[in-house]
């Protein structure tokens, strides 16, 4: 009879067409637009550009969940409080919860930070330009960094005016007696929720100062890329919720 032979599935990965008997590797650090526009032309190799960068928005998408999480009991805790009371000696049902007539600053506080928001997405997408891109990884300057530096300036400028803004908020509330101590659960409330709110809107300028110097220190295109696609989804995530924060502000007191 005749001898057979099997191949050792070693062999036939060695005649695989990558290098050194290993799948071909996109090395290139490039990406398209990052939510999958242009990266879907190129290959999906182990740990490329497209991986790392989907490996850190998951970890942000975690992180952000419990921040979620959090809001939503602090939401929570705001509507029991509000409902909360006693019957009186008539067989009355009182509350001590006084609704508060919110800053008109807010308006402009909330229409400066969504406006951030736009600007922080053209600064994203401004890395992600094939083109300029492709440019920087042939040596041939820094086209991307240039156009989205001013874009990452402008947001990182609306964002502390957003915080003054609310600081503000909190003086006008103090002139009208509504101070942080007084036993008013309305007016806690508001200082809670702003202030954490605000807090968080902290982080996210701190972030943004460290993804404009990195900017123009990370040597690696698409370190660059991750750190401020991080900082961008961190600062939609915190608009969002001050959207639904101060609708719940305005109209649910």
């Amino acid at each position: 009879m005749p001898a057979t032979f099997t191949r050792n599935p070693v062999d036939v990965e060695r005649n695989d067409t990558g290098i050194g008997g290993k799948p071909p590797y996109d090395r290139r650090p490039t990406g398209g637009g990052g939510d999958g526009e242009n990266w879907e032309n190129h290959p999906q190799g182990r740990g490329g550009p497209r991986e790392l960068l989907i490996r850190y928005r998951l970890g942000l998408m975690f992180a952000l969940s419990g921040d979620l999480m959090f809001f939503v009991a602090l939401v929570s805790a705001f509507f029991v409080r509000q409902s909360t009371g006693h019957f009186d000696v008539y067989n009355h049902y009182t509350t001590d919860w006084r609704s508060l007539a919110v800053p008109p600053i807010l308006w402009l506080n909330t229409a400066v930070l969504l406006l951030s928001s736009v600007t922080m997405e053209i600064a994203r997408r401004q890395l992600f330009h094939e083109i300029d891109v492709m440019e920087e990884w042939l040596g041939l300057g820094r086209p991307a960094v240039k156009r989205a530096a001013p874009w990452l300036i402008a947001t990182l400028g609306l964002g502390l005016t957003f915080l003054v803004g609310q600081w503000v908020a909190w003086e006008q509330l103090v002139q009208q007696g509504y101070l942080l101590s007084a036993p008013n659960p309305s007016s806690n409330f508001f200082y809670l929720i702003t202030g954490i709110h605000g807090l968080h809107l902290v982080v996210g300028v701190l972030a943004l100062m460290a993804a404009l110097m990195g900017l123009f220190t990370l040597k690696k295109v698409e370190f660059r890329q991750i750190a401020v696609d991080s900082v961008a989804w961190y600062w939609h995530t915190m608009g969002i919720f001050w959207a639904f924060l101060f609708v719940l502000l305005v109209f649910f007191q």
